[in-house]
This record gives structure tokens, sequence and C-alpha cells, in this order.
């Protein structure tokens, strides 16, 4: 049986801190525990610490940009931080560009590029622009 990634929360943003390599099950585990996290807290960012990853495969390029898809539906960003040179060179190779996750290089880094983002985005709201709007341009909720 695989263990699962704790989900910490710090406000209105989840961290995810994966410290081992993970096997199938246990991402998908975490996909689920995420998703379920933010919609249970209306977080506003999650957070993916892989400081002590060394390696990855195309499986966890993969789940990383479809955690970040899964997040940005629930009205949420993700960032990853901490990402070595030698994994970022091995998502280059496998032709991953993990398209929708943002990056940064620390934690405090990545907590603060939510930060920004939160208050841009906050902005942007008061002014008139809901979220459906600025995400899917031409799509209409509620069809």
């Amino acid at each position: 049986m695989s263990e699962r990634v704790p989900v910490l929360q710090i406000g209105q943003v989840l961290l995810v801190s994966i410290q081992t390599d993970l096997d199938d099950h246990a991402v998908m585990n975490l996909q689920d525990d995420l998703s379920a996290k933010v919609v249970e807290c209306g977080a506003h960012g999650v957070v993916i610490d892989i400081t002590a990853v060394e390696i990855v495969d195309s499986f966890v390029g993969r789940m990383l940009s479809t955690i970040a898809s899964i997040s940005r539906m629930l009205d949420a960003q993700t960032v990853v931080v901490g990402m070595r040179p030698a994994v970022a060179i091995t998502l280059v190779e496998l032709g991953l560009s993990l398209g929708g996750v943002a990056t940064a290089l620390t934690l405090d880094k990545g907590l603060q590029r939510l930060s920004r983002s939160h208050a841009q985005t906050q902005d942007e709201q008061s002014a008139g622009e809901s979220p459906e709007q600025r995400a899917a341009p031409g799509f209409t909720a509620g069809l």
C-alpha cells in the first residue's frame, strides 16, 4: 500500500512537500487528496515542493501538469518550487513543458508569487472582471 503525501494548509495556500519518489498509485492519491482539500478549504494557491525529488519520468511530469490544471479549474494557482537542474533538464528532454505550472526556486519565492497573483486577481475582481471571464473567454457558465 502506498503512503499518502501530506497536504498542509497555510492560510489560503496548500503545501505539498514530496519527500520520496512517487509510484503511480501515490500520484493518483495525491491528485484526489489535493483537489478535495482545495475545495474543502477554498484555497487560492497550491505549492508543490519537489526539492527532494532527484529524478522524474514522464508520468510524474504529467502529474504536475494535471494537478495544476485541476487546481486552476478549482480557482487555485499552482507553483512548483525547489526543482533541481537535473529534473528541469529531464523534463525538457522528455518534451514536457509543464504548461500552466508556475515555478519558483524556493518555497519563499513561491509563496510570494502566489501572494502577488492573488492580489492581482482580487484587484481584477474588484474592477468587475470575474475569473471565468479571464480564464475562458467566450465560455458561458450554466449553459
